[in-house]
């Protein structure tokens, strides 16, 4: 037992999700998993197309999982005290507003996947010339969607009261989920830091990714008052330090730094170690990421890919960029099978019907629940699932689900080799879904190259250990490629005749053909809150 409290120096990062939220602690010096607590985070869809979550009981779930991951600790005879720093990552893009003066959110997050801002897009892409969507790729790397903060910003404000007089009163703070976080773990309502990471911001569409600041001309474009926007940091500095209320038990950590802040896909490039020019990941969670590192260097996309920031590791150092392919259904389509059809329980139990069968025998089914993403970046696609006949069962649809996560992978790595020229020898890959060894099967399968997994899944919560750890001032752990551990891996070799492969991958290609072109934004699910 005093071996265990002799561990050396550990980094605790909080992981939230758009799916759940985590607290895990790892030893600074082997970058183990020591210990950790998870709790899933209710989804609101209050209208079609619509998906909001409570910044409460995110900010609950929090410390709900630091509490239990310390309690852990204890029982496994671990010194909490050892805790020398904390790490953020979180769900991109999502938006909060909340009024500094109660420390109370104005309204409910809305989510990244939400799609009530596609009339707003339309209305906004009609004051730029040709109604071009990447007016301002060269200054955000990024095409005009409903994926990304500004747009659910500018929706907020046009359609929530509260929100415009909060602003007008100078109360009102906007941040997406780790400002949030971090605004209120350190001190809230007395005195927070308002703070956000380059990676953060690069996704708000409001952010110069060159000069690493706010831009005055898309605020005004979007017309959002800049004193509500937080202040951009590094990813690898102390912010403040924890002051989390001391009669909740997570208070445990009071006084311990916040020093590393990183959207999770960049956390999870971080955590794969993936620092050299052209080294890349995909992550399998609600959505689908794959990111390549692009060295100091700005690479824009002639494929459909978006250009973001990968990691900037302390106030004197580079900032480094990646292109990145997002599909926005992976993992959500099971919950979807799970939730909304209950075909299945469980999702191992969504996993087991498609090994039943081992085939979607025809069938073809495109999750394009919130249009589609990367490569297409099509508002007006909607899901279908075709090729359906009186044989097909719901375990066919089970694995036509699995290969749609695998057939979008597909497109978007397709997309990134074109982009850089040199084709990926094989996929590094993480996240929740890489568990489900079928799955990974079919991946490398459907590339026809090898995929590689390793055995310690949770990259995204690691690499924002590893920017907190890392800290000038807190320094627990080092990012020398000579001391970062290897890590053990799982490989993954394709099965089957690449003909076959391209068969399918062709079926899938006209399938997403069919999804696209079927919402027209002007409906009746567009309008105000109820």
């Amino acid at each position: 037992a005093s071996e265990r409290t002799a561990l050396g120096p550990l980094v605790g990062a909080i992981d939230q999700g758009t799916s759940s939220t985590r607290f895990l602690v790892f030893n600074a010096k082997t970058a183990e998993l020591l210990s950790h607590h998870q709790v899933e985070i209710r989804q609101e869809f209050p209208r079609e197309g619509w998906v909001e979550q409570d910044p409460k009981e995110i900010l609950n779930s929090v410390y709900e999982c630091v509490e239990k991951t310390c309690e852990k600790m204890k029982q496994l005879n671990i010194n909490i005290a050892n805790i020398r720093a904390i790490g953020v990552t979180n769900q991109r893009e999502t938006t909060v507003v909340w009024d500094k003066t109660t420390g109370e959110p104005l309204y409910n997050a809305i989510v990244w996947l939400d799609l009530r801002t596609q009339s707003t897009v339309e209305r906004l892409l009609k004051r730029i010339p040709g109604k071009n969507k990447t007016f301002s790729k060269f200054k955000t790397g990024l095409p005009l969607s409903t994926y990304f903060s500004a747009v659910k910003l500018r929706w907020l404000l046009d359609n929530v009261e509260e929100i415009r007089k909060a602003v007008e009163d100078r109360r009102a703070m906007f941040g997406t989920i780790d400002s949030w976080l971090i605004w209120v773990c350190i001190c809230g309502k007395n005195g927070g830091i308002h703070c956000t990471d380059v990676t953060n911001a690069s996704r708000t569409m409001l952010f110069n990714i060159h000069t690493l600041e706010w831009d005055p001309e898309l605020c005004n474009f979007f017309d959002i008052p800049m004193e509500i926007l937080p202040n951009v940091r590094s990813s690898s500095e102390i912010y403040g330090p924890m002051k989390i209320c001391p009669s909740l038990k997570s208070g445990a950590l009071t006084g311990v730094p916040i020093s590393g802040c990183l959207g999770d896909q960049s956390a999870a490039l971080v955590g794969q170690m993936c620092f050299q020019d052209g080294q890349a990941k995909n992550t399998y969670g609600t959505g689908c990421f794959l990111l390549c590192n692009t060295g100091q260097k700005s690479v824009f996309s002639e494929h459909g890919l978006i250009t973001t920031i990968a990691y900037k590791m302390g106030k004197d150092k580079p900032v480094y960029y990646a292109l990145e392919g997002s599909v926005a259904i992976a993992g959500a389509v099971v919950r979807w099978l799970r939730d909304n059809l209950g075909i299945a329980k469980t999702s191992q139990e969504v996993e087991k019907l498609a090994a039943d069968v081992g085939t979607s025998y025809g069938c073809y089914f495109v999750p394009a629940f919130s249009g589609l993403y990367a490569p297409y970046w099509e508002p007006s696609a909607r899901g279908i699932i075709c090729g359906l006949t009186q044989f097909t069962n719901k375990s066919h649809i089970a694995f036509a689900a699995l290969e749609a996560v695998c057939f979008q992978t597909r497109e978007i790595l397709d997309a990134m080799n074109k982009d850089c020229g040199i084709p990926l020898s094989q996929l590094q890959v993480d996240g929740g879904m890489t568990n489900n060894k079928i799955l990974m099967q079919l991946q490398s399968d459907i590339l026809c190259i090898p995929v590689v997994k390793p055995s310690m899944p949770e990259t995204t919560a690691l690499g924002a250990a590893m920017a907190a750890g890392a800290a000038e001032g807190v320094e627990v752990w080092s990012l020398n490629p000579g001391d970062l551990t290897a890590v053990t891996c799982e490989r993954f070799e394709p099965q089957i005749n690449p003909e076959e492969s391209e068969y399918r991958y062709a079926r899938w290609k006209k399938a997403v053909m069919k999804s696209m072109g079927w919402e027209i934004s002007e409906g009746p699910s567009n309008g105000k809150p109820k």
